[in-house]
């Protein structure tokens, strides 16, 4: 799926918009409520977008003092997500939503300069500037859906999905690995019906294994939003079952998923 940064600079800044929407107005207590990330509040969210938005921007202007940064945290144990969350939780509202905007202002500025094929440090494997970006998109519409949940909002899909959920598909092997397991070498048929109807694919056709069915559906599953169960995804074969039970499109510890909503 060959993209320009410009575009992908632009569909982050679309979901960035649709974020701050939901943001702009919430009263102090409004930012302490918790959403359906287990511990987080709508604060935890976004100072978590924010402190990765600083990091993948050290990342692509300074990847030595990134990676050196990161050797230092995994000797000391590791810094996970929870960790951060609880770093900033003191930050007051007004402040921590000047932090993400000048964060994700200073990401889209300086991702928005690269060559999309140039690699960048990342806390897995290095990836290409446009796969970073890419992830960014992901992680602001994830993190946005807890807070829509949060708020009880219910947000319009759009074309940006397809972001999403191409980096669901190519997180397949990641997804195997994280769990501790080979990803197979049978191939998996993607078709989804885009928010305007489009049909959008990956893997061979005629596959065997075959998910099909609405974009949206098939990126809160991979981005653990929603429980499959919940979803209406059609799946035929027992490697792409498998796949879906596991499919994460974050990095980091395998996700605990969600329960079922009924």
């Amino acid at each position: 799926m060959p993209v320009g940064m410009d575009q992908l600079a632009n569909d982050l800044l679309g979901e960035t918009e649709a974020l701050r929407v939901l943001l702009v107005g919430l009263d102090d207590a409004d930012w302490e409520r918790p959403t359906p990330a287990e511990g987080w509040s709508v604060r935890d969210q976004i100072s978590h977008l924010a402190y990765f938005d600083d990091a993948a921007v050290r990342s692509a202007t300074d990847p030595d003092g990134f990676q050196a940064d990161l050797r230092r945290v995994v000797e000391s144990g590791g810094l996970s997500p929870d960790d951060i969350a609880a770093q900033y939780r003191e930050l007051a509202p007004d402040r921590l939503l000047s932090w993400f905007d000048e964060s994700r202002g200073r990401l889209i500025s300086t991702f928005a300069q690269l060559d999309p094929g140039a690699r960048v440090p990342w806390y897995g494997p290095p990836m290409s500037a446009a796969s970073s970006l890419t992830a960014r998109v992901m992680e602001t519409w994830a993190h946005g859906q807890d807070v829509a949940d949060c708020l009880g909002a219910t947000r319009e899909p759009t074309d940006r999905l397809r972001h999403v959920a191409h980096i669901g598909v190519r997180a397949m092997p990641f997804s195997y690995a994280l769990n501790g397991r080979r990803a197979p070498s049978t191939p998996v048929r993607v078709e989804l019906t885009s928010p305007g109807g489009e049909l959008w694919s990956w893997g061979p056709a005629g596959a065997a294994d075959l998910v099909r069915g609405p974009a949206l559906d098939f990126c809160l599953l991979v981005t653990q939003r929603r429980h499959r169960d919940d979803l209406a995804l059609e799946v035929t074969g027992p490697v792409a079952s498998e796949w879906l039970a596991i499919a994460q499109a974050f990095a980091g510890e395998p996700g605990k998923g969600r329960a079922p909503l009924g």
